[in-house]
C-alpha cells in the first residue's frame, strides 16, 4: 500500500511537473509570438510611414507643377504673381502658405527674368515686394529665410529709409532696381517656388 501511494504520488508529481513545463513553454511561445507580431507591426508602420512620405512628396510635386503652369518657370524656379495687393508680412505669409517665398532674385539673369514676368503678369504695376528685409539688423538686408545675400540691385540713393523702411520692393519702372519701403505699404507681389 505504501508503494502504491508512493507510485501515485510520483505519477501525480510527474504529471504536475509536465503540465507546469508545458505551460512555461506555451508562455515562452506566446512571448516570442508577441515579439514577432510587434516586429511585424513595426515593419508595417515603417512601410506605411514611407508610403505617406512618398504620397506627400507627390502632392508637393503636383502642387508645384500646378504653380508652374499658372505662373512661369525660370532658372529652376517657378514664379507666380499675386492676384491682389498686401502689405509685406501678409504677402510673405501668402507665399509660404502656397509652399514658396516672396521672390528673391539672386543674380542679373533672375532679375531680368523676374522683370519680364512682372511686366507680363502685373501690367501697369510700378513695383512689387521682394523677399528681402533688414528688420532684424538695420542696414543688413537678408532674405526672408534669414540668409545673407550675395547679390544686390539697389536703385540710386537706395536704401534710404533708415529704421522706417525695412522691406524691399522691385521697381519695374526702374528696370528691376530695388528700393526700401515701409513694410505696411500695400503692394502686389510675386511668389517664388524652388524646383527640386
Amino acid at each position: 500500500m505504501a508503494q502504491t501511494g508512493l507510485l501515485i504520488f510520483l505519477l501525480i508529481s510527474i504529471l504536475l511537473l509536465d503540465q507546469a513545463t508545458g505551460q512555461a513553454s506555451t508562455f515562452k511561445a506566446r512571448k516570442h509570438s508577441k515579439r514577432r507580431v510587434k516586429e511585424k507591426n513595426g515593419d508595417l508602420k515603417t512601410q506605411i510611414d514611407k508610403l505617406w512620405q512618398e504620397v506627400n512628396s507627390l502632392k508637393e510635386m503636383q502642387a508645384l507643377q500646378t504653380v508652374c503652369l499658372r505662373g512661369t518657370k525660370i532658372h529652376k524656379k517657378c514664379y507666380l504673381a499675386s492676384e491682389g495687393a498686401k502689405h509685406f508680412h501678409e504677402a510673405n505669409e501668402d507665399c509660404i502658405a502656397k509652399g514658396g517665398t516672396l521672390a528673391i532674385p539672386r543674380d542679373n539673369d533672375e532679375t531680368n527674368s523676374l522683370q519680364d514676368y512682372g511686366k507680363k503678369s502685373l501690367p501697369g504695376v510700378a513695383n512689387f515686394w521682394l523677399g528681402i528685409t533688414d528688420m532684424v539688423n538695420e542696414g543688413k538686408f537678408v532674405d526672408v529665410n534669414g540668409m545673407a545675400l550675395n547679390y544686390f540691385n539697389w536703385d540710386r540713393s537706395q536704401p534710404n529709409g533708415g529704421k522706417r523702411e525695412n522691406c524691399v520692393l522691385f521697381s519695374q519702372s526702374s528696370q528691376g532696381k530695388w528700393g526700401d519701403e515701409v513694410c505696411r505699404t500695400v503692394k502686389r507681389y510675386i511668389c517664388e517656388f524652388l524646383i527640386p
